[in-house]
């Protein structure tokens, strides 16, 4: 569940990522890039943990690389850095956001 979602929103992240670089925001768009799909894919590492432990530990990476997504997607929408309307990307981030720290305490 959380690795397809993960997926879905990063894909959708592209879209943002363009947005941005026509605009010449490239700095945000690298940032933003980056941060949202190391969610995904740590999310994909974890699921292949050798342990309990490195299963908590890519999980707590997630956690961090979508707390920094939101940070991100917050500081786009206050500057005015796109016309693309954010608040669909900020809401499902919380939602990633509760599912991974939910998915930490559950094992």
């Amino acid at each position: 569940m959380i690795g397809e979602r993960s997926f879905q929103f990063s894909l959708r992240i592209i879209k943002l990522v363009k947005d941005l670089k026509e605009n010449n925001e490239y700095i945000f768009a690298n940032q933003l890039l980056r941060s949202s799909t190391s969610i995904g894919a740590n999310v994909a590492e974890a699921g292949a943990g050798q342990s309990k432990k490195d299963f908590i530990s890519k999980m707590a990476i997630a956690s961090k690389e979508a707390r920094e997504t939101r940070y991100w997607l917050r500081l786009i929408k206050e500057a005015n850095l796109s016309q693309l309307e954010l608040s669909e990307y900020l809401n499902e981030i919380d939602q990633i956001i509760k599912i991974v720290k939910t998915s930490q305490k559950s094992i």
